[in-house]
């Protein structure tokens, strides 16, 4: 179906371009993955930089979804606002919906906690580039060609600055000529974003002979494809057409080809035959001063190469390769307080790698996969077996991070365990890519932590897998689930009216109770979930809730539930004061 045309860059055109663009990087991926020749041969910037607009995406959705939940985007009589719904000037009001500052803040956000790799912590950057410029617009409804072209400038500007040593023929050459040519088209959107467009896939042709180990590999610099790519959505935003197919060359490389894989950060190119090199990719996202930020930019640049850093206003993410990957966490700790952290060893088989060939690691016959809301239960988890995949309040894992997630479980069969009904799509999703890379994975609908600490109880890894996923399927559902939290904001619940800081306690998903006292809620809650019966509690404190909530909990269950059983864990940071489990 064609695409309608934007003819302003506002909230809905944010939301267009970032959706087109994570559709184009999906048919793309494959691609631009075999490409990857440096500096590491990994194949995976277009996997990438998929995995970053995703998370870009989720947060705009997010943004949307939140004025419908409060009914900004409909009008007096219910219906539902759409790009129609313009003033004279053909500019959405605002009042429908998101403003555009709303929008781009939200995909700069989205894209700096889900950056992935090199090539995504650059495009995150680009993109925040964008935002800064177009925020300071205020309650602007939109922009228009010339506003499009100082956010093209910044961008490519601001992503220069983030590397610590640049170097042509990379993503950053193709995002600056993207911007000179945007500096010299007259007109709106349309004819910006195009010759933008043009510019960069100009730019994306000649790095070849910028970098010589594009050259002999036969390719054009993989970072630098996918924000051609990302591009060609953006000129599709606002005239309805896609421009045609990247014409360049790509002739395949496989992991420990010729060069070594995403642009080159670091500008030391002592290195371009691809041999030698660190041996870790370290990734997390920090909160941190700048001046703490940029004491690390100077202690990380002494440790290793590949050093971006982006973000800011407290948060930031930080990129580097290094041979001693514990310092460059220890590091970050001595900045400020790192989280989400990544660290990949960049193995056999890659140009940092030399020395006789060894066997691949031979599969497990089965494992199990979870998400998991904080550190506490991840070490529960992980000590039971399981592969774990950290999920930070606020920030839902990408479909893409499961598919990794699974793919370091490194099984050939999989049981996945999503523990949020949120999660649902995102984990089917995942386990139709994990089929696709023929793993058999078993999707177990859990709603909560708690029904996966049930599922992963009766987990028996020699039976057939069969009646292994049916034994956790039946503990899961047969565990009610509830959770004590804390109101953010007014708002009608199935209990009635919530305030901003009430006790919430939700049983099964639905608004059950509604307080003032953590403790009284949480006693109220259980109380309900007993009186159906019930042999064993679990109940999980986060960090903000006291040990007190938990010590009157077990009591009460000793005295009025004799023949009941309580367990506590401690679950970190995961959102909720408190999480209950009655089987």
């Amino acid at each position: 179906m064609a695409q309608v045309p934007q003819r302003f860059f506002d909230a809905l055109a944010v939301r267009t371009w970032c959706g087109l663009s994570l559709r184009a990087l999906g048919r793309a991926r494959e691609e631009i993955d075999a490409i990857n020749v440096y500096p590491v041969a990994d194949g995976d910037t277009g996997t990438n930089l998929y995995l970053t607009v995703e998370s870009a995406v989720a947060a705009v959705e997010a943004v949307f979804a939140a004025h419908e939940v409060d009914g900004g985007t409909r009008d007096a009589s219910g219906a539902r606002c759409t790009s129609e719904d313009r003033d004279a000037s053909g500019a959405r009001d605002t009042a429908d919906g998101p403003s555009l500052a709303d929008a781009v803040g939200a995909m700069a956000h989205g894209a700096l906690i889900g950056a992935r790799g090199n090539s995504g912590t650059i495009l995150a950057q680009l993109l925040r580039g964008m935002a800064q410029v177009l925020t300071e617009r205020g309650d602007s409804a939109h922009t228009e060609g010339p506003g499009l072209r100082l956010a093209l400038r910044h961008a490519a500007t601001s992503a220069r600055q983030a590397v610590a040593h640049p170097v042509e023929g990379t993503v950053l050459t193709v995002a600056s000529a993207a911007a000179d040519a945007a500096e010299g088209a007259e007109g709106d959107c349309a004819e910006v974003a195009r010759a933008a467009y043009e510019g960069a896939r100009a730019a994306l042709v000649a790095t070849p002979g910028q970098l010589p180990v594009l050259e002999r590999a036969g390719v054009v610099d993989a970072g630098g494809h996918g924000l051609v790519t990302v591009l060609a959505a953006l000129v599709e935003t606002f005239t309805g057409r896609a421009p045609g197919p990247v014409a360049v060359p790509h002739a395949r490389v496989e992991p420990g080809g010729a060069g070594a894989g995403e642009e080159r950060a670091t500008g030391e190119c002592a290195e371009e035959d691809g041999e030698g090199g660190p041996a870790f990719e370290v990734i997390y996202l920090l909160e941190a001063e700048d001046a703490a930020v940029a004491r690390l930019r100077r202690r990380l640049d002494a440790l290793g190469d590949s050093l971006v850093v982006v973000g800011g206003d407290g948060l930031w993410n930080v990129h580097v390769h290094v041979d001693d990957a514990g310092a460059a966490v220890e590091a970050g700790v001595e900045a400020g307080r790192p989280y989400r952290i990544r660290i990949t060893h960049f193995g056999h088989g890659d140009a940092h790698t030399t020395g006789a060939e060894r066997p691949p690691r031979e599969r497990t016959q089965r494992a199990v996969v979870a998400v998991v809301p904080g550190e506490g239960l991840a070490a529960l988890y992980t000590e039971a077996g399981a592969t774990t995949l950290l999920a930070r309040p606020g920030e839902p894992p990408a479909s893409g991070e499961l598919v990794q997630a699974v793919r370091r479980a490194h099984a050939r069969e999989v049981v996945l365990l999503p523990n949020d009904a949120d999660l649902r799509h995102t984990a089917a999703a995942a386990a139709e890519q994990a089929r696709t890379e023929g793993v058999r994975v078993a999707l177990i609908p859990t709603r909560s932590a708690v029904q996966g600490i049930a599922a992963l109880a009766v987990h028996e890894p020699e039976r057939r897998f069969d009646e292994d996923v049916v034994a956790m399927t039946s503990a899961a559902g047969a565990t009610r689930h509830a959770e004590v939290t804390v109101a953010e904001r007014q708002s009608w619940t199935t209990a009635g009216i919530c305030q901003a800081g009430d006790v919430l306690g939700l049983i099964d998903g639905d608004v059950a109770v509604i307080g003032a006292d953590v403790s009284e809620v949480a006693a109220t809650v259980l109380d309900r979930m007993l009186s159906a019966g019930g042999e064993l509690v679990t109940l999980v404190l986060g960090d903000e809730a006291p040990q007190a909530v938990a010590d009157r909990l077990e009591a009460r269950v000793r005295e009025a539930y004799l023949a009941v059983d309580t367990v506590v864990y401690r679950g970190g940071r995961q959102g909720a004061l408190l999480l209950v489990g009655v089987e």
